[in-house]
């Protein structure tokens, strides 16, 4: 039997502009039978998107400070299962392949998710070719620096963290905007955590995206994403101890 089996998996759903798909995507995950719990972060979201989570049986949490990272942070906070999973309420990714995630879940501490399997994408996904570059050439620049496994796409929001390592995470996590992916990324390989990418599905998204449906957004928010790559590499570079003495914005909250 896979050890995944015996360990109690939290799911994490962040959502601001999910109205129409929220509802759906619960019950879809909710339909594998598989969860210990499922937390949405309800991040300044639509008006009457806690109506709909109301009809499913996930757990309701209100984050006011907004950006994508502080809602995953309150969800890795508020959650108490041996295994964490975060995954968008959008529809875009498919909820059978977190079965593809906890294989690994045995042998890693962290799991990330990549979209740029060209097979792996499916039509109407916005994905197209710059997205896609973009996610790739980043991610190869932050697996450069940093000499760690193959990185294929700085952006993929469907991953899976183990509860220890969530919490290593979470003590030395800052970012809380739309960049927090690439944090994430770079704490855990700075604590020399096991981790692994693998191809996920990648479909058409229900709505439009708060970020990626701009090219100027998207554009903006890579460039971000090369900044904080590039400041962590000064920063250890200067200072070997600089992620041991990083102290997150739950640092004192976490025992």
């Amino acid at each position: 039997m896979e050890a995944w089996k015996s360990k109690k998996i939290s799911l994490i759903l962040p959502t601001y502009n999910e109205l129409d798909s929220i509802k759906k995507v619960i019950k879809k995950f909710s339909g594998l039978k598989i969860f210990f719990e499922i937390i949405v972060i309800n991040n300044n979201a639509s008006i009457g998107t806690s109506d709909e989570i109301a009809q499913t049986d996930a757990v309701e949490i209100h984050e006011k400070k907004q950006g994508y990272g502080s809602a995953i942070l309150r969800g890795f906070y508020e959650s108490k299962g041996d295994l964490i999973v975060v995954c968008e309420p959008d529809d875009t990714f498919v909820e059978e392949d977190i079965y593809k995630l906890l294989a690994y879940s045995d042998s890693f501490d962290v799991v990330y998710g990549s979209r740029t399997m060209n097979d792996m994408i499916w039509d109407g996904a916005n994905m197209g070719w710059f997205l896609r570059f973009g996610n790739w050439s980043v991610a190869k620049l932050l697996q450069i620096l940093f000499n760690t496994c193959s990185l294929t796409d700085v952006g993929c929001t469907y991953r899976l963290v183990k509860r220890s390592s969530m919490l290593k995470i979470l003590k030395k996590s800052k970012v809380l905007s739309n960049f927090f992916g690439p944090e994430m990324m770079l704490i855990s390989i700075l604590l020399n955590l096991k981790i692994i990418q693998i191809p996920i599905n990648y479909r058409e998204r229900v709505g439009i995206s708060s970020v990626t449906g701009s090219f100027k957004k998207a554009f903006i928010l890579g460039i971000q994403m090369i900044l904080l790559i590039l400041k962590f590499r000064i920063m250890t570079v200067i200072n070997k101890n600089y992620i041991l003495n990083r102290k997150g914005i739950y640092f004192d909250k976490i025992k």
